[in-house]
């Protein structure tokens, strides 16, 4: 189904400008809800509208939210733009719960049946060790854990109003020119390249591309309800993750990062982003039918650095 009317908050991130630049090339008619319309304009392109956004008042976003067929609601502070002063883990928080509160809360008025899509990340399962999880494991503990479940329990709201809900916890997305895999090249062209030690937690990644078409098909397809785990279905161990790069970049990797010197760099997010990680695999999304373009490791690395910036 194209040519509906979709709400997409968070547009200008990593997700949010190849996912808007898929629904306006299908058809659909897509409106901008963010902090700063004219800088929205300039890097998403080709929109129906690009509306000030403010979750906590109500205004032109609101309206828009409730005449909407459905809302993408991707906006959230950058777990890893700055180091985790009790300050900025309330932005964290803060910037997902509050955000999504005003967006569930404009869907209940409107009074219609839609679809919410939300996101959300696979820390919702905490530290996993070897053990896969899938979406019906229970939740795990710890800051970004907590974060992920308050997190969903505000975009679950919107059930109360009929409104069909959907939350995808994304794994590590691949993209060469933001996220985490851009923060990688740099150390790997120079050659300094390697695990994080200890190197065996586990990493569960997905291609941008694959993130796009689990979000397409959650608006798309009415069995889609719930969450839905935004990984691969093979993810890797950290050291094969740190061997595959450089493999495709052609680089060494022997230059390991000790636990310590990631605390020395990054704080208290270094545990959390880093090395207690998740072994998540994405049951609904397969059970629902999905076919990733990028199923294994290797041919998603080398497409996500091939492509057009």
């Amino acid at each position: 189904m194209t040519d509906r009317r979709i709400c997409v908050s968070g547009a200008t991130g990593l997700i949010g400008r190849a996912l808007c630049a898929a629904l306006i090339a299908r058809g659909d008619q897509v409106t901008v809800l963010t902090r700063d319309p004219a800088a929205a304009a300039r890097r998403v392109p080709g929109a129906h509208a690009y509306l000030a956004w403010q979750p906590a008042d109500d205004g032109p976003w609101a309206a828009a939210v409730a005449a909407s067929d459905a809302v993408v609601h991707l906006a959230g502070a950058s777990i890893a733009g700055q180091r985790w002063s009790p300050a900025y883990q309330r932005e964290i928080r803060d910037s997902r719960v509050v955000g999504t509160r005003g967006i569930a809360a404009a869907l209940a008025r409107a009074g219609r049946a839609g679809v919410l899509v939300s996101a959300s990340g696979v820390d919702y399962y905490g530290d996993c060790g070897d053990q896969a999880v899938d979406e019906r494991s229970p939740a795990g503990r710890g800051f970004l854990a907590d974060v992920c479940v308050a997190w969903e329990a505000e975009a679950l709201r919107a059930r109360a109003a009929g409104v069909r809900v959907c939350v995808i916890r994304t794994g590590i997305v691949l993209d060469r020119d933001d996220g985490a895999l851009a923060r990688l090249l740099l150390p790997y062209r120079l050659g300094l390249g390697g695990p994080v030690l200890p190197g065996t937690q586990w990493w569960s990644w997905i291609h941008r591309d694959d993130v796009v078409g689990m979000i397409l098909l959650a608006l798309d397809d009415a069995r889609a309800d719930g969450p839905l785990n935004g990984t691969a279905p093979h993810p890797v161990r950290n050291r094969e993750f740190s061997d595959t790069l450089a493999r495709v970049m052609r680089r060494p990797a022997f230059l390991p990062l000790p636990e310590f010197a990631a605390r020395l760099v990054l704080g208290a997010m270094a545990r959390p982003l880093l090395i207690e990680k998740q072994r998540a695999l994405p049951r609904a999304a397969e059970a629902l039918g999905y076919a990733f373009r990028y199923p294994t490791l290797e041919p998603a690395l080398r497409a996500a650095l091939a492509a057009a910036p």
